[in-house]
């Protein structure tokens, strides 16, 4: 790392051998406490042995990665504030999963996505999701976060060093991942620990620099008030419809954040597809009880409010000075410019000693979701391919290496598709890409989630029709619509993008498919039994929540509402 000092180096090689030394202690005493012979559930959930806070630092450190350090930061270049948007409903999502969701997880002792769809609708449909999850963690999660976070480090380093860099953070998270959940949950805490500092220090840098730009001195207060005034367009949560005679620009940040109108739409799918129904995420609380799950849950619920502030600010700092003439070789120059290396610019600004504590974090948020995406994977082909189609008869011992296999397959994968940016990751901006093309299956993922949780009646061929039909409607508004109906109609309002074809924007396509998914799930369902056989039981008992986790959901929800009120 040419940037980097004597000291930005003992920091950073301090966090790795932290992580890693802790990592390798945790492994060793469950080993000592268990044997050679590894239980499957006890590797793949961590069954029983995490707390609250470990699984709230879990959730945090597996979802915040590449793609909003490097992503976010670059919207926020882009649109401003209106980005955090995801952050902020995503806390009132993770209140929706911890009281309504996990209940039925956890009554119904389910510990993978496709084995709850198995149980719930039939084996055609647990299939079709384990399929294709397998291909949504390899394809978008895993490259997209390796090679976003490859290009921030080799920004700082020289561009000569980017296949080492992805090289070294695949070796990393795979030394990990092996240990098993238990290892990845602790490790977290630490990885979060890392990613808060130094994202922190990052952030205070960044508006100190703002503010010595306008003459203000060191003071990052005085540089958040500049860039208030410099850029009040930025501080709005909600984004205006273009009219005639805007800018592409504006056009842009449109098509990317629709306004008010995301709010009716594709924000809470994106949010609770994510947090709800998402074998990466739901994994870590699915092997605690329900208090200690709901706790943990909704920790990381409360700490989402705080992220923008780490991933967002950065970026709108980096539009500012940009903007002021600031940044110009760092942002890059004609062609070269990206959004994206929003982030990459303002560390590159660092002193010596905290280059290498924000190297250091930005790694940990890699590494963590590097980590759980890839056991994650391991979970969903061992339990629901594997030991289900392959080889029924494996026995617990076969079954963890199986899960080590396919860690090591997956990574290897992600790292070769990775290489060359085989998938376009850095064409439309990183955050937007990972949105986007999740943003394919989230609405049919969700609808046949929602009923199946809470619907007796929905029918396995609804489920089918559901996963397959979701997919087919995102493609329809996304690809196909504007060219059939026009780029005006009662549902939507379409824009010139910047390559000039007239597009939807990407969160109201999602709005619009899960709504005709739904529908069409409720019309083929109501033409089976009242009560489907495979339908869960609930009680009203399930959803009862305790005194102080209505304390803190109340907090949470304040919170957001001052938020809103604020950058309204």
């Amino acid at each position: 790392m040419g940037n980097f000092e004597t000291i930005d180096y003992v920091i950073f090689i301090a966090y790795f051998f932290i992580v890693s030394g802790y990592g390798y202690y945790i492994y060793k005493s469950k080993k000592k406490e268990e044997g050679e012979v590894s239980d499957s559930k006890d590797f793949f959930l961590a069954e029983g042995s995490l707390t609250w806070w470990a699984i709230g630092a879990s959730l945090i450190a597996s979802n915040i990665s590449a793609e909003q350090f490097i992503g976010m930061s670059g919207n926020g270049f882009v649109v401003g504030v209106a980005v955090a948007a995801y952050e902020w409903i995503a806390a009132i999502a993770l209140i929706i999963v911890a009281v309504w969701f996990i209940p039925v997880y956890l009554k119904n002792k389910i510990f993978t996505m496709p084995q709850f769809l198995e149980n719930r609708y039939n084996q055609t449909t647990s299939l079709i999701m384990a399929i294709f999850w397998l291909f949504l963690y390899v394809f978008v999660n895993l490259t997209s976060i390796l090679y976003l976070g490859a290009i921030a480090i080799a920004n700082m380093a020289g561009m000569d060093h980017f296949h080492t860099i992805v090289i070294v953070m695949a070796i990393f998270s795979l030394f990990i991942t092996l240990g098993g959940m238990k290892v990845i949950g602790f490790t977290d805490v630490i990885q979060v620990v890392v990613l808060v500092i130094g994202g922190l220090a990052t952030t205070y840098i960044a508006l100190t620099l703002v503010s010595e730009h306008f003459g203000l001195g060191t003071d990052a207060i005085a540089g958040f008030k500049a860039m208030m005034q410099d850029a009040p367009d930025h501080f709005q949560l909600m984004g205006t419809k273009p009219g005639p005679g805007a800018s592409q620009a504006e056009v842009n940040k449109y098509l990317m954040l629709p306004g008010i109108a995301m709010y009716f739409a594709g924000i809470w799918i994106v949010n609770l597809n994510y947090w709800g129904c998402n074998q990466y995420i739901t994994q870590r609380a699915l092997g605690a009880d329900l208090k200690t799950a709901r706790t943990g849950i909704l920790f990381a619920g409360f700490m989402k409010l705080a992220m923008p502030v780490i991933v967002m600010l950065p970026g709108i700092a980096a539009y500012v000075l940009y903007k002021n003439g600031a940044l110009q070789t760092e942002m890059g120059v004609g062609e070269a410019f990206k959004a994206d290396n929003a982030y990459s610019a303002i560390l590159s600004f660092l002193p010596t000693g905290l280059k290498g504590l924000s190297v250091a974090a930005l790694t940990a948020a890699i590494v963590a979701s590097l980590a759980g995406k890839a056991n994650s994977i391991s979970t969903i082909f061992t339990l629901d391919i594997y030991k289900r189609y392959i080889n029924k008869d494996a026995g617990e011992k076969k079954l963890v290496i199986m899960g080590r296999i396919a860690i090591l397959a997956a990574i290897i994968f992600s790292v070769a598709l990775t290489w060359n940016d085989a998938l376009g990751i850095g064409g439309e901006g990183g955050f937007t890409f990972i949105q986007k093309y999740t943003g394919f299956f989230s609405p049919g993922v969700f609808a046949v989630f929602l009923l199946g949780m809470f619907w007796k009646r929905t029918t396995g061929a609804a489920a089918v029709a559901g996963v397959v039909g979701g997919f087919v409607l995102s493609v329809f508004f996304n690809s196909y619509a504007v060219d059939l109906f026009g780029p005006e109609t009662i549902l939507w309002t379409a824009y010139q993008n910047a390559a000039g074809h007239y597009e939807i924007p990407f969160l109201i396509c999602m709005g619009w498919a899960f709504f005709f998914t739904l529908l069409m799930m409720i019309a083929m369902s109501l033409a089976g039994p009242k009560i489907n056989p495979k339908a869960y039981g609930l009680d009203t008992a399930m959803f009862k929540v305790a005194p102080s986790t209505l304390a803190l959901i109340v907090v949470t929800l304040l919170c957001v509402a001052g938020l809103y009120i604020t950058f309204w």
